[in-house]
């Protein structure tokens, strides 16, 4: 088979841990986490920043909303960079050995515009992709087919051209339902493994 042309990389969970529920544990304990997330559905606030909605304007508005949980979700744009971390050092590794190999690599992400940007800030790999697909900068949210459709025309390659890891199924599987070919993320050894597979690393550049 040829190798892929192209390499897609989701960021949360993938490149780093994007882990609220574990920020809020840490803060209120499970059982007060579990009352925020059911009470202010903080969840779907998120989920309208990474479709474009302000990330500061939106989060204060939220917690104006529900006075009483206010400066919890404050949190969510003062204390953000706390629940995106650690770094997944492995998969840096991989993103890392693909550019050195001269193979394309992107990004295909739902996050924020603003929230994007301050994490281009914060960590190095940010800025390494040779593009950037953020949903909140293109109008659709992962996995609605609208978002690959958008990868797909503006890199002007067929879909099984390009190789996507993500973390969650429901991505993966959109994704695989246009051609793409598909990983499903559950560690940086297992991706690492894929791309020797699919022949764009040695085990050694893979890091295996």
């Amino acid at each position: 088979m040829t190798r892929p042309e192209a390499v897609v990389f989701d960021i949360g969970n993938v490149l780093m841990h994007w882990n609220p529920e574990g920020f809020y544990d840490a803060r209120l304990g499970e059982a007060g986490r579990r009352r925020l997330f059911a009470e202010t559905g903080i969840e779907a606030m998120n989920v309208a920043i990474d479709a474009g909605a302000p990330f500061r304007a939106t989060v204060e508005a939220h917690a104006a909303a529900h006075p009483e949980w206010a400066e919890d979700i404050l949190c969510w744009y003062h204390n953000w960079i706390d629940m995106a971390s650690p770094r997944i050092e492995g998969s840096i590794a991989l993103l890392r050995a693909l550019r050195a190999k001269g193979v394309p690599v992107l990004a295909l992400t739902n996050f924020g515009d603003d929230s994007f940007t301050f994490a281009q800030s914060q960590y190095d790999f940010l800025n390494e992709f040779d593009r950037a697909f953020v949903s909140a900068r293109m109008g659709v949210i992962k996995p609605e087919a609208e978002i690959y459709r958008q990868l797909e025309e503006a890199t002007g390659l067929a879909p099984d051209r390009l190789i996507f890891t993500d973390d969650k199924a429901e991505n993966i599987e959109a994704a695989a339902a246009r051609g793409w070919r598909v990983h499903l993320f559950t560690g940086w050894q297992g991706w690492a493994g894929r791309l020797v597979d699919e022949g764009l690393l040695t085990k050694t550049e893979a890091g295996l």
